[in-house]
């Protein structure tokens, strides 16, 4: 893989389990880690987080290959395993750790994120939950919520197994 084509972008939708799962299957994502973001404080541990006084999301943070798949094409299967209008809630998952986001690192990429958000309201009457900002505070979770659903396969997840199927054979038709 060409370095000079590694892009990530960090994205919160729930309990970070699944939403790892999904996006290690689609083809262009070459590494995923999840991780807090976008709270009060430097490296809160799980338990600070679940007690919702560090005020960051559980995220998942993708490396891609923008020559295989382009952030708009993740954006949208990111919209298809979330709930875009719920606050603070995915699944049965309900808390301020569980809300939508997409971070950015590349200030570049804000312009594609607003345009893809402003596409996807077109489509729902509510506001849209997602809240769209620089990444900021972020901390890699803990080593046994790495790849968790790998680990332990019967483990809660908010996204069915037909989504885990359909991200394996998503192919980003704009490349």
């Amino acid at each position: 893989m060409n370095h000079e084509n590694n892009k990530e972008i960090t994205l919160a939708g729930g309990c970070f389990w699944g939403m790892e799962k999904y996006f290690q299957a689609i083809k262009g994502v070459v590494k995923t880690e999840v991780g807090y973001a976008n709270g009060k404080t430097l490296n809160p541990s799980y338990e600070e987080v679940c007690s919702h006084a560090t005020g960051h999301a559980e995220v998942v943070k993708l490396f891609y290959d923008k020559s295989v798949v382009s952030l708009p094409f993740l954006l949208s299967m990111y919209y298809q395993v979330i709930d875009p209008v719920a606050v603070n809630r995915q699944g049965n998952d309900v808390g301020v750790q569980y809300r939508t986001g997409i971070y950015y690192s590349d200030p570049h990429d804000k312009e594609a994120i607003l345009e893809s958000l402003k596409e996807l309201q077109s489509h729902y009457e509510k506001t849209l939950a997602i809240e769209v900002l620089p990444l900021v505070n972020y901390g890699s979770a803990e080593a046994y919520h790495q790849k968790y659903l790998d680990k332990n396969p019967g483990g809660y997840c908010h996204i069915g197994k037909a989504a885990f199927k359909k991200a394996a054979q998503a192919v980003d038709p704009t490349i």
